[in-house]
């Protein structure tokens, strides 16, 4: 049985990546992968079988779509939908609380301290 995303369960590094990309403006497979590389997109490798299959199961929830936009016949482009919003939103809100735990906590020292 497959898992279907939810907005209140934790993301996976991977779909956290994909979402916070897609965010920004539709992009195609390779784009995104550049993306989640970088430190603010979840700093994290997506090898091709990873990330299309990722792709594949948003789709299927219906978190991304397809925009139908191509510059290229192999390439396809794809969008956030209001229900990948709902979802990468309350992610960054369930992931902002455990920050802030942490700072109290004083897990996490504030810019510039040592």
């Amino acid at each position: 049985m497959s898992e279907r995303l939810t907005p209140h369960a934790p993301l996976t590094p991977a779909v956290l990546a994909i979402l916070l990309s897609l965010a920004e403006d539709e992009k195609h497979g390779y784009a995104i992968m550049k993306d989640a590389v970088k430190p603010e997109f979840g700093g994290i490798t997506l090898g091709p079988g990873t990330l299309y299959g990722t792709i594949d199961r948003l789709l299927r929830d219906r978190m991304i779509e397809e925009t139908g936009t191509t510059d290229n016949e192999r390439r396809r482009y794809y969008r956030l939908t209001s229900q990948g919003l709902k979802t990468v939103s309350a992610e960054i809100a369930r992931l902002n609380a455990a920050v802030a735990q942490g700072r109290a906590l004083g897990l996490i020292q504030p810019k510039g301290a040592r």
